[in-house]
């Protein structure tokens, strides 16, 4: 027995024996103690958000997009604006008062696109800005580096856009939630509209993204194509950023593939795609089919970069601001009014994660991390976006509708660049959680 203990028990005898009673100081309760040794508890009437984007680098249209999203739920969260999907939301505990009272505050940072200036900037922002929440990123490398870093600090990571299998799969951590769809949801989702659209005798040739957004989108458009009777001529890693994709075009025209699909993200996808119209694919004929490209992740923004050579491009999307819903409605009204254009899928889910985080606080009633990741473990809600969701308690991955969609052949303005194709249904991208592997890891919290 430890003498602090000893000595404490001494005390309270002496107290007793003199018919004085020893109240028990709030930090010697369990619970208490627990919550004052937990990272950057807010003490004060405000309380600070980390918003980590690419600002720079190729995920920059993305990212910039971010951080006017994750302001703009700021703004909500503090009773300024029009409130947005508060609204909608249909948990009520969100009353535009800010977080438990205090308001929201903010620091931002840019990622680079690169994992090492992201994990430096979410360093920064917990250990000197006092954030006790990151949010932000669009790259998957970016996602499992700063989820490994929160992991270990003890604050609690939204990601933003993060499409890796990895990231609630084997880099899962207890600290991390991910809104944002995978990998494995877009073949299942893409996979059987590609069979309908352009049969099921076809060759593939792949250009991949070299990191674990990459591999993993390979991987699973590889398993959803074979699957339905295609056949994978060739996979082909690609650097992140590379810009002149032409040397690893050049070789898909004599390989005997009739579709090429592009495994590639943001500025990467744009240049890709755009060299590949220029190569001339979508306009040959190859085993005497149309030769076809595919985008497994696509976006408005991708599609606006390209242009023309987006159009009638099939890939899946995780929200698109057309979707006929209360809270897409309210979310575009209130970005629109502010920004003057609609928002993308990942200002959406930035947003999205932002209004999620508060809430579960909210619920909660307190910062402590360990009561706010319980509060979001197998929390069932809507009128977000993407209709009833479930944040998954086995690895805190959103399950929610996969959007199939189509680079628009005759928008009627310039952001009318998408068309839906197909929603399928939730119960159709669901899979066991354990498939992937990994462990959430403890949620013991942490001393910054």
């Amino acid at each position: 027995m430890s003498r602090f203990i000893m000595n404490r028990r001494s005390l309270l005898r002496a107290g007793a024996a003199a018919g004085v009673t020893l109240a028990a100081p709030m930090h010697f309760i369990r619970g208490a103690y627990a919550q004052d040794m937990s990272c950057n508890m807010p003490t004060g009437s405000n309380v600070v958000l980390g918003f980590n984007v690419p600002q720079t680098g190729p995920y920059a249209d993305e990212g910039l997009d971010e951080l006017k999203a994750l302001q703009l739920a700021a703004k909500h969260l503090n009773g300024e604006g029009d409130g947005g999907m508060l609204s909608t939301f249909s948990s009520k505990t969100l009353k535009g008062n800010g977080i438990l009272g205090k308001k929201v505050d903010y620091v931002t940072g840019d990622t680079q696109t690169k994992s090492d200036a992201a994990r430096d900037g979410a360093k920064r922002m917990i250990e000197k800005d006092g954030a006790v929440m990151i949010t932000g990123g669009s790259s998957s490398g970016v996602a499992v580096a700063v989820q490994s870093l929160c992991q270990d600090m003890g604050v609690i990571f939204m990601a933003g856009l993060t499409h890796s299998n990895d990231t609630t799969g084997k880099d899962k951590r207890r600290y991390g939630f991910r809104h944002f769809f995978n990998a494995y949801q877009s073949g299942e989702a893409l996979g059987p509209v590609l069979a309908e659209e352009y049969g099921k005798d076809r060759r593939a040739y792949h250009l991949t993204a070299d990191y674990t957004w990459g591999w993993t989108q390979e991987e699973s458009m590889k398993n959803a194509t074979e699957a339905l009777g295609w056949e994978t001529v060739q996979t082909v890693k690609t650097p992140v950023g590379a810009g002149d994709f032409s040397q690893y075009i050049t070789p898909v025209l004599n390989s005997g593939a009739d579709v090429l699909i592009l495994n590639h993200y943001g500025g990467d996808m744009v240049n890709s795609l755009t060299q590949a119209v220029q190569f001339g694919l979508k306009d040959k004929q190859v085993n005497g089919k149309n030769f076809e490209i595919v985008v497994p992740l696509f976006s408005d923004l991708m599609a606006k970069g390209a242009g023309a050579a987006a159009q009638n491009i099939l890939g899946s999307a995780n929200w698109l601001w057309s979707l006929d819903n209360d809270g897409t409605k309210a979310f575009v009204q209130s970005f629109g009014a502010e920004y003057g254009f609609p928002p993308s899928q990942a200002a959406q889910t930035c947003y999205v994660q932002t209004l999620l985080y508060a809430d579960a606080v909210e619920r909660a009633g307190t910062f402590y991390a360990p009561a706010v990741i319980k509060a979001l473990e197998g929390f069932e809600f809507d009128g977000l976006g993407n209709g009833p969701t479930l944040y998954r308690a086995a690895d805190h991955q959103c399950m929610k509708d996969v959007l199939v969609v189509r680079g628009n052949p005759e928008p009627e303005n310039e952001y009318d660049l998408l068309r839906v194709v197909k929603i399928v249904p939730r119960s159709q991208v669901d899979y066991d959680p354990s498939i992937f592997g990994g462990e959430l890891g403890p949620d013991t919290p942490k001393q910054c």
